[in-house]
């Protein structure tokens, strides 16, 4: 089973080199197949480019493959479409995503990759040891419930094996079904909801979804481009926007959408008087995507074989 390892990054100049070491560690033992290792590269300001580039050139005689692809144009930018340019090189079966904030535990790939024997199995999440205001929170599998018109998703309990979503931070996916499926869309650029979108698809397409905890990363999200490049209010308010997104383009089930319109006027009244500017402007730059959406929706409609709600019963602890 040939594996290729994505790691999208941003300015990731510093946690790159403190990461690295520990990725080859995991990777060491690996025997099973082919390893590469790709890192796309948005438009950093730092010394990113270099640390790649000698990385890369670090791996001479390893075996594993290094690659690296440069955007330069800030406009085509972000978290999608970066994974998306990285993937478009992968040549292995399985795709491991990692941000540049994780680091894997040594022994975390074999407990990962044995899932994939089922061929049903589109993608398996890790067990995040999240590092979260200087504690460690255990995170990794995840559940979702449909409330007042929209989903929302929560941490699940993590005795359990399936999942509503496999992080693109850190989980593996099957790069057939990636492709079929259309990989991570990027009407959610620059951030947020992408991956639970990909994998709400492929539930709903079929798929297995499974998370594995015995396959451990440290994830030191405080590390990572979101939280030292970008403002709290714009975070906020690309979440809300891809919120609407998530439901105008995947929620199918006529009783689901109903519900979706009557609960909107609380959802802003209720916004108003909080003094929540950030939701209506959420709102109406969704509301402008509106043509991408109706195209997504129709790409993803394709494969669909599962209702909404025989997706979201599964999930409700």
């Amino acid at each position: 089973m040939n594996i290729s390892i994505v790691i999208p990054t941003y300015n990731g100049e510093k946690v790159l080199t403190k990461n690295f070491p520990h990725l080859l560690a995991a990777l060491k033992e690996y025997k099973k197949g082919k390893i590469e290792i790709i890192i796309p590269n948005d438009p950093s300001t730092d010394k990113t480019k270099d640390v790649i580039a000698a990385f890369i050139d670090s791996l001479k005689g390893t075996g594993i493959v290094g690659k690296t692809v440069n955007n330069a144009k800030k406009e085509q930018s972000g978290f999608s479409k970066n994974v998306n340019r990285g993937v478009a090189l992968a040549t292995g079966d399985i795709l491991l995503l990692l941000n540049t904030d994780v680091r894997p535990h040594k022994d975390f790939l074999a407990p990962l990759l044995s899932h994939f024997e089922d061929e049903k199995v589109f993608a398996v999440g890790c067990m995040d040891e999240s590092i979260e205001d200087g504690k460690t929170v255990l995170r990794g599998r995840g559940t979702a419930y449909w409330h007042r018109g929209f989903v929302f998703h929560k941490a699940g309990d993590l005795d359990q094996t399936n999942t509503f979503w496999v992080s693109g931070g850190s989980g593996a996916f099957r790069k057939r079904i990636w492709d079929k499926i259309g990989g991570l869309d990027v009407l959610f650029n620059p951030f947020y909801w992408e991956d639970i979108d990909l994998s709400y698809r492929a539930l709903k397409s079929g798929y297995k979804l499974l998370f594995e905890k015995k396959s451990v990363v440290v994830h030191e999200h405080e590390e990572g481009a979101i939280k030292t490049k970008f403002k709290p209010k714009y975070v906020r308010k690309i979440v809300y926007r891809n919120q609407f997104f998530f439901v105008w383009k995947n929620i199918t089930d006529r009783k689901l959408l109903f519900s979706h319109i009557i609960w909107l006027p609380y959802h802003l009244i209720t916004a108003l008087m909080r003094k929540d500017w950030l939701f209506f402007q959420g709102f109406f730059l969704a509301l402008l995507q509106m043509k991408r959406v109706q195209d997504s929706r129709y790409r993803a409609g394709k494969f669909f074989v599962k209702k909404d709600i025989e997706v979201l019963k599964k999930f409700q602890e």
